[in-house]
């Protein structure tokens, strides 16, 4: 058996081959993949440390060897913290650490969930780009004595009439093109909110997620394509570790200390979930209490993050067990 550690890059990838005591390296250039895939076999154990072209890699060598792992080169600390670091040093460290099973997997996620996930993570960033320029507008009119509502410029009618306003030649123009830029930008989030919600019906777990009341097509979709397969976690507490929303914890000796939550994973996936807690608490008399009672001791922003977690705990539920809400106030399941 041969243990093999590769050094992905974007245009080449540096190569250890581990056969027992024997260890040899070599370079590849990533149009000189199919050289690479000729000299495989069957038995062959492969470790690629995780880039953006990686899935692509492991989809082109995957079906010519018994094993691929892709690694997160931040969680393998021997990769990342390595005092002489090169892509031969690395290559190597993947193959040793490989050949005694110490390194951390990355899952590897359906294309069609990866996809989702890519489209979701663009439209995060024109909105976020939306109010940025939002903001700019406030700015300038704030400039000029103006106070704008703060839900203003949303709408198309209210950026034609941002030429109305009593400003200077020089902020008038840097208001058209900033009212222009925002139109292009409603228009690419309305086309990408569509295809995400189309998407979403063809994936697992689909129907159950959307039959939580406060989780929608696209929410449901977007938590879908950070989840993956929800075999993929022994319980829920794996499931909210992988979320970020769990405490940091620190025990020395007889000591634990409990600090903020790690945020660690997907920042969209959280973001999503807390925008569904917020909206599920109005419908469920069940976290809304349990809201309520952390509020008063520990205020909202702690409780929105403890109740977010509580929601996560049920979506965690509904699709392990394939699982449909009759009704959510009451907190009463139904098999689907």
């Amino acid at each position: 058996m041969r243990y093999i550690g590769i050094d992905l890059h974007k245009n080449n990838f540096h190569v250890c081959y581990l056969e027992g005591e024997d260890k040899r390296f070599a370079q590849y250039r990533i149009e000189d993949l199919d050289k690479f895939r000729a000299g495989l076999k069957k038995e062959d154990h492969i470790a690629v440390e995780s880039t953006g072209n990686a899935r692509y890699f492991v989809n082109q060598i995957k079906e010519k060897v018994g094993r691929v792992i892709v690694v997160n080169p931040r969680q393998f600390k021997v990769i990342s913290n390595s005092v002489k670091k090169t892509d031969k040093r690395d290559s190597e460290h993947l193959a040793l650490f490989l050949s005694r099973d110490m390194l951390p997997e990355v899952r590897m996620k359906g294309e069609q969930q990866s996809q989702i996930k890519s489209l979701a993570n663009t439209r995060d960033k024109l909105v976020k780009l939306r109010t940025a320029l939002k903001n700019k507008i406030h700015n300038i009119l704030s400039a000029h004595g103006i106070v704008s509502a703060r839900e203003a410029f949303s709408s198309n009618k209210s950026l034609e009439a941002i030429t109305d306003y009593p400003v200077n030649e020089l902020a008038r123009l840097e208001l058209e093109v900033i009212a222009a830029q925002i139109r292009s930008l409603n228009e690419g989030i309305k086309k990408l909110d569509k295809q995400i919600e189309d998407a979403g019906k063809d994936l697992d777990g689909f129907e159950n997620i959307t039959s939580i009341k406060g989780i929608g097509k696209k929410s449901g979709t977007i938590l879908l394509s950070i989840i993956g397969d929800i075999n993929d976690f022994s319980d829920a507490g794996k499931l909210a570790s992988f979320f970020g929303i769990v405490p940091r914890v620190n025990n020395s000796n007889e000591t634990v200390h409990q600090g903020r939550i790690t945020k660690q994973g997907s920042k969209l996936g959280r973001t999503t979930l807390v925008q569904c807690t917020l909206i599920a608490i109005r419908y469920s008399e069940y976290l809304r209490s349990f809201y309520e009672r952390l509020k008063a001791r520990k205020g909202s922003g702690k409780a929105i993050i403890a109740t977010s977690r509580k929601l996560l705990d049920i979506i965690y539920k509904t699709l392990k067990e394939s699982l449909i809400f009759e009704d959510f106030p009451n907190f009463v399941l139904k098999s689907s």
